[in-house]
């Protein structure tokens, strides 16, 4: 898993809570605003951050364009089962313990 700050995980769930709320993403000034942050250009850095983690998307110079990165993605369920049905028992035992860090729900 990726370890991320507490700053991070509250600008995570801000930009998932607005994306629900109006089916498009936040802009910067809205993040701003939204968590109380000094700056834009500080918004772009912890967004830069996130990005480098691998876990926010962004189509560069296009606005609104930030995107969760879904671990919960039907392929990486998919991966997990099928190596599943071909490991031994202690694989099957380390598979499960990363599928549940990943809150995967492998009955899919």
């Amino acid at each position: 898993m990726v370890k991320l700050t507490k700053k991070q995980i509250a600008l995570l769930n801000f930009i998932d809570e607005f994306t629900k709320e109006n089916s498009i993403s936040p802009t910067y000034r809205e993040i701003m605003a939204g968590l109380n942050l000094s700056s834009v250009s500080a918004v772009a850095e912890h967004i830069d951050n996130l990005v480098e983690k691998g876990v926010i998307k962004k189509v560069p110079g296009a606005a609104r364009s930030l995107e969760l990165v879904d671990f919960k993605h039907e392929e990486t369920v998919k991966l997990f089962n099928a190596k599943l049905e071909t490991a031994s028992e202690e694989e099957q035992e380390i598979l499960k313990r990363a599928a549940a860090i990943l809150e995967l729900d492998l009955s899919e």
